[in-house]
């Protein structure tokens, strides 16, 4: 299994499709590229001939949306082959996926569904997460979800949980600000506590998003440009867990590339801010 920790590899974008032809054409400043997973865990076809030439420039990362980690299921090995496969092919700087279930009796709901935080809830997680890394043979980067409802069985906060969770099996942590801020405002607690809640030294990646405001709650819908809030949480966690590779998160409503471009541009001048304000002297260096 892998163990060392990734390397920090800067400023990224969620690879889309509109995006091919214009990443290939140009030299856009972007410093890698997040794929969904399952869009090419595929023998063949264009998306995955495309994607070997970007690979070919710009580091990649995996994110699945289908692993279902938190699924009382047996695991669709099927799924996991492909993924294996895939990641043989890549061989990305890690591959990710969510705290989450996402379907029941054999049924995908293409939904990121929450969990309990209990620790009978626990401690099933950790030993799927042991098992699929063993599997693959390289440790899991596993994200916080946005979630709507909480469950009045929970022992413990979410970021207890996920803490624990990363202690407990080594995996290392994608950090979703958006997640997040979405679902501290829908359930009314700190973003902060959160924050300090989460194991330092295994968080890997960051994701930046939009979300849809709906007045007395919020949706994690990746259509819209990040809004200042969100952009003052990123600056609070790049000030807590200094730097960490940063990415843009849009799913739908894509724009066209030099506006996801220069959103990047802004999250590298708000990280390029806190780290010269937390260490001026390595950069008077530098």
């Amino acid at each position: 299994m892998i163990t060392e920790k990734p390397p920090y590899l800067g400023f990224g974008l969620g690879l889309r499709p509109q995006h091919y032809r214009e990443i290939l054409d140009g030299n856009p400043a972007i410093d890698w590229f997040e794929i969904i997973s399952e869009n090419y865990m595929i023998e063949g076809g264009q998306p995955l001939h495309m994607l070997d030439q970007i690979r070919e420039r710009y580091p990649i990362v995996m994110h699945g949306v289908s692993l279902s980690i938190a699924s009382t299921a047996p695991f669709d090995m099927d799924y996991l082959n492909a993924l294996k496969t895939l990641a043989k092919r890549l061989q990305p700087k890690w591959v990710s996926d969510h705290l989450c279930w996402t379907g029941v009796h054999g049924v995908n709901l293409h939904d990121l569904l929450p969990i309990p935080y209990t620790e009978e809830a626990l401690a099933h997680v950790v030993d799927r997460v042991n098992f699929v890394q063993d599997f693959l043979g390289r440790r899991l980067t596993i994200e916080n979800v946005s979630s709507y409802v909480t469950f009045a069985q929970s022992e413990m906060t979410e970021w207890e949980f996920v803490g624990e969770l990363a202690r407990r099996t080594g995996c290392w942590l994608l950090f979703d600000v958006n997640n997040v801020y979405v679902s501290a405002f829908n359930h009314g607690f700190s973003t902060l506590d959160f924050l300090h809640g989460v194991p330092r030294d295994q968080v890997v990646q960051f994701h930046v998003a939009g979300h849809s405001n709906e007045e007395t709650h919020l949706i994690d819908t990746h259509d819209h440009p990040v809004c200042d809030e969100v952009w003052d949480f990123y600056r609070e966690a790049v000030a807590y867990f200094g730097p960490v590779s940063t990415m843009i998160e849009r799913d739908d409503n894509i724009p066209p590339l030099a506006e996801l471009v220069a959103e990047l541009d802004h999250a590298r001048q708000i990280a390029g801010e806190v780290i010269k304000a937390q260490a001026p002297s390595l950069v008077a260096a530098e």
